[in-house]
């Protein structure tokens, strides 16, 4: 199985590991390559199309032969071809019959249908590939966003347990001043709620944490569990950021996938065209046919025999060449009607990559803004984390020596928790947005390029 299971959880899961641990464990882009796989069997399926039909059939009767003058037509297929003399009366005679057949048929031309269909075929192979790309391309940015939200997660986890170790270092000095008298007693109870708000707010980081890991699990398609990652992504920021875009690459997987759609559509119009023209065919029968009824049976009622052998024995034997064309002139109609059915469908789907590549746009437009203000909050926060450091110094100070009060001590406290959150935040939305630059580009290698 995974690699990383197997080395125990006290191995660094790198966001490297979990991209391919996630294209080649999650089931959906299973799927997708099987369906890639399905529609190349098509391909070849429909190359095969274009062979001969050879047929040969076989089969042994038992029956009446009684013949009647008269017209009827096969309706659908319900018609016996039992083939004897008109009798002047019904008889139950009945003997063993046989038929041996071998026929050739082939559409040899069709005015490019068979072509067509080939082409058609490849299409839904190019579109199920490029589906396969678009996919895997989403799920490493998926991957990726879960990886840093777990990351934020688990140092977020970290600064609560700072701040609840503070608030209970607190409570200690609070109780031991209160029980000195140089406190009052209430101060205790706000040290008291203090030290519970902390641990509320642990136990909510925690719960975020353990969400986050388990949507990580998901996506890599393994047991959740916990996971121990690559700090590269704490300790430092995106060395260069990518030049400025302003549009989504040529070859972007969704645009890519998109533009296949359009593809097979427009093919299929092709294809319905080629109804509308007829198809010529040359076809061969060879036939053996075994009989018990004698020749000379319409004059001799006695002539025939319930011999099983000689009735299924070949006795007479037909072949038959020719060429032939069909033409349902009525199907322009019809086929009039599917080929502008299928060219709005075109243009449906037109529609829809052009609003697909507008919003990749604006999504790369937006990233550019993301990354100058994830990076300016980065820059700001050791400047946060500094000052709020030092107020929370200053006011423990003084609160030890009586010059300040609990409200003042505590407001310090949740300054400091939330310049620590600001922090870690900043650190996880530098490398986000970067990731949604490379979404919105179409080009992963934006991102993995930095680590």
């Amino acid at each position: 199985m995974l690699a990383y299971l197997a080395q125990g959880q006290n191995q660094v899961l790198t966001m490297t590991e979990a991209l391919q641990t996630a294209l080649t464990n999650y089931g959906t882009l299973k799927a997708k390559a099987n369906y890639t796989q399905a529609s190349q069997a098509a391909v070849r399926q429909s190359q095969r199309d274009y062979l001969p039909n050879f047929s040969v059939s076989g089969q042994h009767d038992y029956g009446t032969i009684n013949g009647q003058n008269g017209a009827f037509y096969g309706f659908r297929g319900l018609n016996s071809s039992s083939s004897g003399p008109a009798m002047e009366t019904q008889n139950w005679n009945a003997a063993f019959g046989a038929l041996y057949l071998a026929n050739v048929n082939w559409d040899f031309f069709s005015f490019g249908q068979a072509r067509e269909k080939i082409q058609v075929a490849k299409a839904a192979n190019n579109q199920d590939q490029a589906d396969l790309v678009q996919e895997q391309f989403q799920h490493q940015v998926r991957v990726a966003s879960a990886y840093l939200n777990l990351q934020a997660a688990q140092r977020l986890s970290r600064s609560q347990e700072r701040n609840l170790e503070r608030a209970v270092a607190l409570k200690r000095v609070v109780v031991a001043r209160a029980q000195n008298g140089l406190n009052p007693g209430v101060d205790t109870s706000l040290a008291n709620a203090e030290v519970s708000s902390a641990k509320i707010a642990l136990t909510r980081s925690l719960d975020t944490e353990q969400e986050q890991a388990n949507q990580l699990a998901q996506l890599l398609g393994i047991p959740s569990q916990f996971f121990l990652l690559d700090s590269l992504f704490v300790t430092r920021v995106p060395v260069a950021f990518a030049a400025a875009t302003t549009t989504p690459t040529d070859n972007h997987p969704i645009l890519s996938f998109y533009r296949q759609r359009i593809n097979l559509s427009r093919q299929r119009e092709k294809y319905f065209r080629t109804f509308n023209y007829p198809t010529f065919s040359v076809f061969s029968v060879l036939q053996a046919r075994g009989s018990g009824f004698s020749h000379d049976y319409n004059i001799n009622p006695e002539a025939y025999t319930k011999n099983f052998r000689q009735g299924i024995t070949p006795t007479r034997g037909n072949y038959l060449f020719g060429v032939g064309m069909v033409w349902n002139l009525t199907d322009n109609l019809r086929v009039q009607q599917q080929v502008q059915a299928q060219a709005f469908t075109s243009q449906a789907l037109q529609n829809e990559y052009d609003l697909v590549n507008q919003q990749l746009s604006a999504q790369l437009s937006l990233a550019e803004t993301k990354i100058q203000n994830a990076l300016s909050n980065y820059r700001e926060a050791p400047n946060q984390i500094q000052a709020a450091s030092n107020a929370y110094t200053q006011k423990n100070a003084l609160y030890r020596n009586g010059l300040a009060t609990m409200v003042d001590i505590t407001q310090a406290l949740y300054t400091l928790n939330r310049a620590e959150i600001d922090r870690d935040i900043a650190h996880s939305n530098v490398w986000q947005a970067l990731l949604f630059k490379a979404a919105a580009a179409g080009d992963i290698s934006i991102f993995t390029n930095e680590f």
